[in-house]
């Protein structure tokens, strides 16, 4: 028996099925503990977001030496638009005191300030974040909201600014973990059921996939607590889907050549072994490409992409230990009668080899070009979508599928106040130079005001408010016109940091990792492919189609941004999320696909191959490209624009995918190319005749 084998019948053994289970056991018993701890070591600063090396988180940096404690700006708003009264005036005043006695508000509280027209009021509340992010905006913004609505008298309240809409956020994302977990879960046992159609064996994939995400919840908590890996809300939330969705993916193609094995082995641990040494290299291959392409985000410029990387592909790296252990352990252990009702019984005919996905393969057999050059062009069709996809950020109003409070607060003030008041930029600068340097930044267009220095070590503060909303394209462009011009001042070190400024270097950041990373994602896909499937042209053929596929997907979710969900745009980081999860993910069906097709070209020529791949593996790769879909469209039901976009868009793009690139176009160019898709390796070279005077077994598929 060669090592491989030896190694497929590891998990599958008549005494080893036993120690894998123990094991398991062992390890959720030590580490599910600290899985349920992973949320209180997310890290939802902004620092923790941003790009290290833009100026703007230079700026919260040396923030830290004029405040003690990292603050974000609450502002209550209020409202009365017949005029603000004299007894409402006094109002404020005492509710500005109590606001000061709230926990985790620090610092001198600002106001009541009036507008100038006469009809609103707004009052600046400094708020802790410390070490907690935005965890404990929530419990202080809401003591703001019940304190001033409370002796409101006719008076509409709102709290707004940088710290009402964290909290906000932090609202949004709360429970994020929970809910999504429980949807994910519901929608997995759902289509397992569908898939299977037994009472019983959807539950193993699903404790297998549970115990992978337990594990590496538990080991992403150890290396954020003691190795400062960066972990979010964002990411964690990922994370759940991801773990489950691509789990039980690897689990139903394992399940499905084990079940194709016991009709051909009446001992159920051959079976297995033979499905684990046929199976697994395809299921190594396709979490290879997800954990190579995860880990090319580890050079981007966004701390919180860069922090996604390790995060996912430790994720994707117990997921698939699990099914490569505990599941094939599992199965063995309950027996064919797990199956039941539709049993597997030894010597019974496979009846993939005649159902609807071989009528599909016969279609395309008989005229292959024509139906990859249609599929093609009605792809290439759906990338006209592109032209309205507006990747340049997302407004505060936008990131919200709803209107919460600090938007509305947000919209108030805007009516009465300057843009930017409440989410002012911040300007370091030496303290000689601090002069010129406030001089060159209230001179420039675009700032309506500026608060005088505050030095400390030879450093000096300022804050510029902007005339326009903190998040729109003009205020952006004031954040250069202020750089450029503080920039100029002789000697002055200065930098200008705060809310828009954080925005735009976000955008820019997120600009350079789209161009830095795609094409990284691209070359590692290509050299796994290459290796795995000892070929050139077949790597090229396959990439270009999940690019194609992309493109689509991209396109069609943007037509629907725009004209049915009426989202005013996407995130910056949106494309290359969509872009790496669809090649990783998007590539596994074309691996899960394409390794069984030459295994059986080897023995049937690659036209014939072709056939029984689709045929042997459409069904499955079907159920798991649903299921995967699925659980993305689960981040669709979050209240969040960034995470619903990438939802719909992956969930989209997989089911193109599976139900149209892997099993009509990749399939119709494999049939068309014939043996020159394995170029140039040794299969290019043997023609169908060849193989069929080899005799219907040919060689071994090891030998070419």
């Amino acid at each position: 028996m060669s090592t491989t084998r030896k190694l497929a019948a590891l998990p599958c053994g008549h005494r080893s099925k036993w120690v894998v289970l123990a094991l398991w056991l062992v390890l959720l018993i030590a580490l599910g503990p600290l899985a349920g701890k992973l949320m209180g070591a997310e890290d939802n600063q902004a620092s923790s977001w941003l790009p290290g090396s833009a100026e703007s988180t230079r700026v919260l940096n040396e923030q830290r030496a004029f405040q003690p404690v990292d603050t974000a700006q609450a502002v209550v708003v209020y409202q009365r638009t017949d005029g603000i009264t004299p007894d409402d005036r006094a109002e404020a005043a005492r509710e500005a005191v109590r606001f000061a006695t709230v926990p985790h508000v620090v610092g001198p509280v600002i106001g009541p300030v009036l507008s100038a027209d006469g009809q609103a009021m707004q009052t600046i509340v400094p708020i802790d974040v410390g070490s907690n992010g935005w965890n404990d905006l929530k419990p202080a913004v809401d003591s703001l909201r019940q304190t001033a609505a409370a002796n409101g008298h006719g008076m509409t309240t709102h709290v707004t600014g940088p710290g009402g809409i964290a909290a906000d956020q932090a609202k949004a994302f709360a429970g994020i973990d929970g809910s999504l977990l429980a949807a994910t879960i519901s929608v997995v046992i759902v289509l397992l059921l569908l898939t299977y159609r037994s009472p019983v064996l959807w539950l193993l994939p699903l404790l297998s996939a549970g115990g992978a995400l337990t594990v590496s919840q538990a080991f992403i908590y150890l290396l954020a607590k003691h190795a400062g890996l960066t972990v979010n809300a964002q990411s964690a939330g990922i994370l759940i889907v991801l773990v489950l969705g691509a789990g039980t993916d690897y689990a139903l193609l394992l399940t499905a050549r084990y079940r194709e094995e016991l009709r051909r082995h009446e001992d159920r641990h051959e079976a297995m072994a033979y499905a684990l040494h046929r199976a697994g290299p395809a299921v190594l291959a396709s979490s290879a490409t997800v954990v190579a392409s995860m880990l090319c985000l580890l050079i981007a410029e966004m701390n919180s992409t860069r922090g996604l990387g390790p995060v996912l592909a430790i994720g994707v790296v117990v997921a698939l230990a699990a099914m490569l252990t505990l599941l094939p352990a599992l199965l063995v252990i309950v027996g064919r009668w797990v199956f039941w009702p539709v049993r597997p019984a030894y010597g019974t005919p496979e009846p993939t080899r005649t159902g609807r996905w071989a009528h599909v393969g016969a279609w395309i057999g008989r005229r292959p070009r024509k139906v990859w050059v249609g599929t093609a062009l009605a792809l290439a069709a759906c990338c006209v979508g592109l032209v309205s996809l507006n990747a340049n950020g997302l407004s505060t109003a936008a990131s919200f599928t709803g209107k919460p409070d600090s938007v509305v607060g947000q919209q108030v003030l805007e009516q009465h106040f300057p843009g930017g008041t409440g989410a002012p930029l911040t300007v370091v600068s030496a303290a000689a130079g601090a002069p010129a340097v406030r001089a060159a930044a209230q001179s420039t267009a675009g700032v309506a005001a500026t608060s005088p220095p505050v030095v400390r070590d030879g450093r000096a503060l300022f804050q510029a408010t902007l005339t326009d909303p903190p998040d729109s394209q003009a205020a952006k462009a004031t954040v250069d016109r202020v750089r450029a011009a503080v920039h100029a001042v002789p000697g002055a070190d200065a930098q200008v940091g705060g809310n828009t400024a954080v925005i735009l270097d976000a955008g820019r950041a997120a600009g350079n990792d789209n161009r830095a990373i795609i094409p990284l994602v691209l070359g590692v896909v290509l050299l796994i492919l290459a290796v795995l499937l000892r070929a050139v042209a077949a790597p090229l053929v396959l990439i270009a189609t999940v690019v194609l596929s992309y493109a689509a997907a991209l396109g069609i979710s943007s037509l629907f941004f725009a004209h049915v969900f009426h989202f005013q745009g996407e995130d910056n980081a949106f494309p290359l999320f969509v872009f790496v999860f669809l090649v990783a993910l998007g590539i596994d069906y074309n691996i899960f696909l394409m390794t069984r097709v030459r295994e059986e070209s080897v023995r049937h020529g690659t036209r014939q191959g072709a056939l029984i791949g689709l045929s042997a593996t459409g069904g499955v790769i079907t159920s798991a490209g649903l299921i995967l879909a699925s659980t993305f469209a689960v981040l669709g039901t979050l209240p969040v624009v960034g995470l619903a976009e990438i939802g719909f868009a992956v969930a989209l793009g997989v089911l193109l995918d599976t139900l149209v690139v892997r099993s009509v176009l990749v399939t119709a160019l494999t049939m068309d190319l014939d043996r020159h898709m394995w170029w140039p390796g040794r299969l290019s070279r043997r023609s169908s005749d060849a193989v069929v005077a080899a005799g219907p077994e040919g060689r071994d598929p090891g030998q070419v």
